[in-house]
């Protein structure tokens, strides 16, 4: 990870790596892609196959959902006012283990691959 965020703070870049590791073990066909700012992952690196994006910021890691207005989320955890994306600020290693968190991903994986059923 410091590799990609090189002036990420060592605590920042602990969240990233457990955010990535969740992805991951959600989603473990994802396809990854990289900018100077963004770990993306998805179905290839189109942007309109992408399913989740990771970006650090100084006191937090945004997780972002493709799609996330869609989704149903009982525990009120996503935020934005976007018509599709929404994100959740994670701030801790701790919090990148929750379980609704795993569960929420899960939800968003199975909506991304329905919508990519009737688009293809």
């Amino acid at each position: 990870m410091e590799k990609l965020f090189p002036d990420a703070d060592p605590r920042i870049l602990r969240v990233v790596a457990a955010l990535r590791d969740l992805v991951l073990s959600v989603f473990p066909g994802a396809v990854e892609s990289t900018d100077a700012k963004n770990l993306g992952f998805g179905f290839s690196t189109r942007y309109r196959d992408t399913v989740f994006v990771i970006a650090p910021h100084r006191d937090h890691v945004t997780l972002g959902f493709a799609y996330g207005a869609e989704l149903p989320d009982p525990a009120g955890l996503l935020e934005g006012t976007g018509q599709r994306h929404r994100h959740i600020k994670v701030r801790s290693e701790e919090s990148a283990h929750a379980s609704q968190l795993r569960e929420l991903l899960s939800s968003a994986l199975t909506a991304a691959r329905e919508r990519r059923t009737r688009v293809v």
